[in-house]
């Protein structure tokens, strides 16, 4: 019987991926957490296919795989797996790319409206008991009046943009993997990425975490924004150096920042993120939908069953050839 080996999962129990590959004939075993190497190696040594969510699955995992055939990420970024480890093995790495799309635009502008509009402080300031403004009236901006840089044209930052542009403010791309006219003929404006620093009031990331893009928002970068920029990250918390990003905020440089992902991730008590009055920190939860958790499970039990039934795999990342 072929092996299913599931790293870690943030579910109560695996029925959805059993009801699916379990008529198959694969035989599940799994850890909760995947925290623990030594128990991750042996999870991983025997089986024909490893699931993962965020377990780190790096190379000397990926050394104990003596059968493994795929490796398949619940989500969208695989930054928890050693793509060149599994490339040198031949092992294919499959993510989820499209299953949260609306769910994280949908964030994504939500956060960008709290962060323009103040909604929520102002809410918090009449259950105080004052009826009065929570902040100044120059923090309370309206986005016809800004510029926004959308920095990644992907599947998530191409929904962004659209959903932004009924509000009528100057919208600004930097892709370098995307062609110039593409983003014209959405109407927006593509622009390198220190244009879009320069010119951007609000930046909102929408990038994978690569050797390219890692803390890519930094003291250098930062200090290319314009004096009271806002921030808004729901890509990966690695995009930023988190200690340049408060010094910051601190300073003014930043006036704020909305973010669903963290580094580190979860934020520990007491940390600054959590105590400053221009942040807005989420736990990671953008692509929290009723519909969205069920399309993700199904399709990373799906990618497995296509290789249990001799198919090759969609969506792989990191180059294997099957």
């Amino acid at each position: 019987m072929p092996i299913v080996a599931v790293t870690d999962y943030g579910f109560d129990v695996l029925d959805v991926e059993k009801g699916i590959l379990e008529p198959l004939g694969c035989q599940f075993t799994s850890l909760k957490t995947g925290k623990d190497q030594p128990a991750l190696i042996a999870l991983v040594k025997d089986a024909d296919y490893v699931i993962t969510q965020f377990a780190p699955v790096n190379a000397e995992v990926i050394g104990a795989m003596q059968k493994c055939r795929v490796i398949v990420r619940y989500g969208i970024g695989v930054d928890n797996v050693d793509l060149a480890a599994a490339a040198a093995k031949k092992i294919p790495v499959c993510n989820v790319p499209d299953y949260c799309t609306n769910e994280v635009a949908d964030h994504a502008l939500a956060m960008i409206l709290e962060m323009t509009r103040r909604i929520s402080q102002n809410a918090m300031r009449i259950r105080a008991g004052s009826w009065s403004l929570a902040v100044d009236i120059k923090d309370m901006r309206a986005l016809k009046d800004m510029t926004v840089g959308i920095v990644a044209y992907g599947r998530i930052g191409r929904e962004v943009a659209l959903r932004l542009a009924p509000f009528k403010c100057r919208i600004v791309v930097a892709d370098p993997h995307v062609e110039a006219r593409r983003i014209k003929k959405d109407g927006f404006i593509p622009v390198t990425l220190d244009e879009l620093f320069a010119q951007s009031d609000l930046v909102s990331l929408h990038c994978p975490s690569t050797a390219e893009t890692r803390q890519m928002i930094n003291a250098r970068s930062i200090a290319k924004m314009k004096r009271g920029s806002l921030l808004v990250n729901v890509s990966r918390g690695t995009l930023v150096q988190t200690d340049d990003m408060v010094a910051a905020l601190q300073s003014g440089q930043l006036a704020g920042a909305a973010m669903d992902v963290t580094d580190p991730e979860p934020l520990p008590a007491g940390h600054p993120l959590t105590k400053l009055d221009n942040v807005l920190v989420n736990p990671h939860c953008a692509s929290g939908s009723p519909s969205s958790g069920p399309k993700l499970r199904t399709d990373v039990a799906e990618t497995v069953a296509i290789m249990v039934r001799g198919g090759k795999p969609p969506n792989v990342v990191n180059g294997v050839k099957v």
